[in-house]
């Protein structure tokens, strides 16, 4: 089993900056891939970016030059730093992990984002 633990959500107006982090435990693995999805109210679940242990990166169109996902190994934890923030990124975003074996999901974090 696989627990993730997210936090740093909140309210933010347009334009600012909030950082996601995601602290990662159990059967991690050596490979894996961590990544953040978003859910708005009425819309389906959208990945928003990902990153392999190898450092490999993919984004979804909406967030590129604007959000940057990392990863710090030795905490096994995952960051989502949010910078230019929309109205539209208004989700309720979830950690996420793959391990090869199976996929986790956090609680998820909701951020709000104001006009």
């Amino acid at each position: 089993q696989v627990q993730l633990v997210e936090s740093g959500g909140g309210l933010v107006q347009a334009g600012g900056s909030l950082r996601l982090s995601c602290a990662a435990s159990g059967s991690i693995f050596s490979r894996n891939t961590m990544g953040w999805y978003r859910q708005a109210p009425g819309k389906q679940r959208d990945l928003v970016a990902t990153i392999t242990t190898s450092g490999r990166t993919t984004y979804a169109d909406s967030v590129k030059g604007r959000f940057t996902i990392s990863r710090d190994g030795a905490k096994n934890t995952v960051y989502l730093q949010m910078n230019s923030l929309k109205p539209e990124d208004t989700a309720v975003y979830y950690c996420a992990l793959n391990n090869l074996v199976n996929n986790y999901w956090g609680q998820g974090t909701q951020v709000t984002v104001s006009s």
